[in-house]
């Protein structure tokens, strides 16, 4: 993933994770206490040829691809929905694929057509046909996944606000903000983190090296969307990754309830030993049973 990425060196970065903010605290004291914590990891996508021979058996074809990954991590941040509206029938030939892993979740990332070229402003018509479709996921669905560009500024804040409002609240949503003026400046984030707690819409944390102000650690439902970018396995990697164990931990404690983590690096065929590493750490620290990937 190439926002937030650094030619420079690793070493002059503070990778260290903020604090909680009191939003987020008050979250989470507030969150329904029922039920056992719910842990997703997973990849941006399956199809990443620097994996075979590592999760991928040599010679594996594309089509057999999504199967095996569905058996080696339990979520995929889905992309293509990003590129292309597609009908429901388009999209079940992909659920079918994960039809032995019941509890494999999707999560589909709104087309940018809605958050990019249209910037969310009369797009009433591609948000319907995107929402029909999504009924080819079942129980497969996780959060969408609603991805605004760096150019997306707080100018546009009605027409935030207006767009979430009309969503359905039937779909659990996460929204990523990257334009730096929603972090830096108190009013808009103010703004923005008490628009998505009164909605129940969920929040996405990216935490990369060159966009540390994203690591804004905002949540405003009991459910944590981390979007973690390594470094092709730097030892900052597996610091950061231990760090954000012991804050999953600690959040547990307070009432989180699910936790979705999406391993991306720079280069993406170190994403297997990323996860293999991050979620070891985490079933020993949470006492969690996530299956991490098998390698070939």
């Amino acid at each position: 993933m190439q926002f937030g990425h650094v030619n420079d060196s690793l070493e002059a970065i503070n990778f260290s994770l903020p604090p909680d903010t009191t939003g987020t605290k008050r979250t989470l004291a507030t969150a329904n206490q029922d039920g056992d914590l719910k842990v997703f990891v997973g990849a941006a996508k399956w199809g990443e040829k620097g994996w075979i021979g590592k999760i991928y058996p040599e010679k594996t074809p594309d089509k057999a691809l999504l199967p095996i990954y569905s058996k080696n991590f339990n979520t995929v941040e889905f992309g293509p929905t990003f590129y292309t509206i597609y009908t429901a029938d388009q999209l079940f030939k992909w659920v079918q694929q994960v039809a032995e892993v019941p509890d494999f979740k999707f999560c589909p990332k709104f087309p940018q057509h809605i958050t990019h070229i249209r910037k969310l402003a009369n797009a009433e018509e591609q948000t319907a046909k995107f929402y029909q479709s999504l009924t080819a996921f079942g129980d497969h669905l996780g959060p969408l996944l609603l991805q605004l560009g760096e150019n997306f500024s707080p100018k546009s804040f009605p027409q935030l606000k207006a767009y979430l409002e009309a969503l359905p609240a039937s779909i659990k949503v996460g929204v990523e903000l990257r334009h730096k003026d929603w972090f830096g400046n108190l009013s808009n984030r103010k703004d923005l983190f008490e628009l998505l707690r009164k909605l129940h819409i969920g929040t996405v944390i990216s935490d990369t090296a060159g966009r540390r102000d994203c690591v804004h650690m905002e949540l405003t439902t009991n459910e944590a969307i981390i979007r973690f970018v390594g470094n092709d396995l730097a030892p900052s990697d597996y610091t950061r990754m231990d760090e954000w164990v012991e804050r999953l931990k600690a959040w547990k404690g307070i009432g989180l309830k699910t936790i979705w983590f999406f391993m991306h690096q720079n280069n993406e065929k170190f994403v297997p030993e990323a996860c293999d590493y991050f979620i070891k750490r985490l079933n020993h620290a949470l006492g969690s049973t996530i299956s991490g990937p098998r390698f070939v």
